[in-house]
């Protein structure tokens, strides 16, 4: 039977074509929570802390379990046997799902093949591999479901781990001379992420290499202004040291940034 399972954009475990997702938020919340951990025990002070934070009632345990025959009575319904992969285990419960079906396994996977791929200098099929794993990513991290501290804390760090890998995927690119194909993308992403240092230093290192130094110059006033503006900072060290190459004469001529490129271009 095809498995679906998914974390990377809605909450998704689907058994063939029957869906499996609660559409009550409390039971999807604890699914979420089973599905982040999935194969590993999760606790059932996690699950409540989850649900009620520190204030559960004094019913919460007894309401879990409620919540627990729910998720088990879907599963069942998608295969008679399927149930047996939510287990009571111990002090809590755990959901067994086949590695190769969730989508964040396969996301890691291709992370660390595309990581070390491009260790070995072959940034092109290391692009390819990145891509591939960003590809996962539906969406939002489990933007349908009403996270608690600890599924929220969760959703934060994936979604900076999303970041980071586009980071590394779009720094290989750029080696590899795609500037100009790229500026679209950085410029996207410049926009939604308005603080975000790194994005803002290869969106600024794209339009240069590209012959576009003074939209360069703009990004970083941009950013600079608003930092001070609504941060009360100034950018980090590696971007001051990025506006001074590009407004250095010599750079595109010297600087491995901006070799051969042009100081006349439009933005």
């Amino acid at each position: 039977m095809d498995i679906s399972v998914g974390i990377l954009g809605m909450l998704e475990l689907r058994f063939g074509d029957v869906v499996c997702v609660p559409s009550a938020p409390k039971p999807k919340k604890v699914l979420a929570l089973l599905l982040i951990y999935c194969n590993h025990i999760v606790p059932v002070s996690v699950l409540v802390e989850e649900l009620w934070g520190n204030r559960p009632p004094a019913s919460a345990r007894t309401t879990l379990q409620t919540y627990i025959l729910t998720l088990r009575k879907l599963l069942q319904r998608a295969d008679p046997g399927v149930g047996e992969h939510l287990l009571t285990a111990g002090p809590g419960y755990m959901l067994k799902v086949p590695e190769a079906a969730f989508d964040l396994y396969r996301f890691d996977q291709l992370v660390k093949q595309g990581r070390e791929t491009i260790g070995r200098g072959d940034d092109e099929t290391g692009v390819i591999l990145l891509r591939r794993a960003l590809d996962l990513y539906r969406g939002q991290v489990l933007v349908d479901v009403d996270a608690g501290q600890l599924v929220t804390a969760h959703v934060t760090r994936l979604e900076e781990l999303r970041l980071t890998t586009l980071g590394l995927c779009i720094d290989a690119e750029m080696r590899l001379g795609r500037h100009q194909e790229l500026l679209d993308e950085l410029g996207t992403l410049a926009a939604q992420h308005r603080f975000h240092e790194n994005l803002h230093a290869q969106y600024m290192r794209a339009l240069w290499r590209s012959g576009r130094r003074s939209c360069a110059l703009d990004v970083y006033q941009r950013l600079r202004g608003a930092l001070a503006k609504e941060l009360g900072m100034e950018p980090a060290w590696f971007l001051q040291q990025l506006q001074s190459a590009i407004l250095s004469p010599t750079a595109p001529q010297h600087h491995p940034l901006g070799h051969g490129l042009s100081h006349k271009s439009a933005c």
